[in-house]
């Protein structure tokens, strides 16, 4: 049996995928990244062979991505986190043509062609209040933890607007409604919704076509693809479960064994979106 692995060493946690032969998933596992990104890797790949009951040397083929990707020495390739996205989210549904990825550092919106090529992309990495470190943010603010943030806003009855443009202004008025009694769970829905105006503007300007499909570890709230949907008016696709956080982790599986089945027939590998 062939076996490769896909890690997507992003800046909150870190994501590992193996994979078969036959695409099936035979063991997924994550980390919170922290600040040895290196360390993390190689922690949450070992796991990852801990769970399938294997060593190192029965995965055939090993492929990072993310921010901490050339930290990851035992991979055999590294690949920028928009070809990852671009593979991991027509693996989840092959029709895809543009992706929005939501992570805690950074937003992405992205779109590809029938090859899984990136023909355009937007990315929005330069202030807090444009990615889901905001909505961490705010719920902590208002003395709640991550695993707050869906069952919060799930209870909303208001959307209240938060407009800031950066993270200062946006706290701003997060403290300003507080003070004026707005129900955290409300105040949480705006934060939500704020981000997803911000996204939707990125996903305008790659010229979005369908379908679209949205990945990254914040779209495992159903309010934010509930807000992704009505603010588009149509429909989208997503991941049951966890699955759209690994996303990444699966596109580098994905592409593991495309480059391995290059090497296998005499073709150059490394040549797919390695910058």
């Amino acid at each position: 049996m062939t076996i490769t692995a896909g890690l997507d060493v992003g800046a909150t946690y870190t994501k590992a995928i193996l994979l078969d032969d036959g695409n099936k998933i035979i063991a997924r596992t994550l980390n919170r990244t922290g600040y040895k990104p290196g360390e993390i890797a190689e922690q949450t790949y070992d796991t990852l062979l801990e769970m399938a009951g294997i060593g190192r040397d029965a995965v055939d083929y090993v492929v990072a991505t993310g921010l901490g990707r050339f930290q990851t020495v035992f991979s055999q390739l590294n690949v920028t986190d928009l070809t990852s996205a671009a593979w991991g989210a027509n693996a989840l549904f092959p029709g895809t043509r543009t992706i929005l990825d939501v992570g805690g550092q950074s937003v992405k919106a992205l779109r590809c062609d029938e090859n899984k090529q990136v023909t355009s992309f937007r990315l929005n990495e330069k202030c807090a209040a444009g990615t889901g470190a905001f909505l961490e943010k705010t719920a902590r603010y208002m003395g709640f933890g991550t695993e707050d943030i869906g069952p919060l806003a799930v209870t909303s009855t208001l959307d209240i607007p938060i407009s800031g443009v950066c993270t200062v202004f946006a706290e701003a008025e997060v403290i300003n409604h507080l003070s004026q009694g707005v129900a955290a769970s409300d105040i949480m829905q705006g934060a939500i919704i704020s981000l997803v105006g911000k996204s939707v503007q990125l996903m305008k300007r790659v010229k979005m076509e369908q379908e679209v499909t949205l990945i990254g570890g914040i779209m495992r709230y159903p309010s934010m693809v509930t807000a992704v949907r009505d603010l588009l008016k149509a429909d989208v696709n997503v991941a049951e479960g966890d699955m759209v956080q690994y996303a990444s982790a699966l596109g580098a599986a994905t592409l593991a064994r495309y480059q391995l089945e290059k090497i296998r027939s005499g073709a150059r590998a490394g040549a797919v979106g390695t910058k």
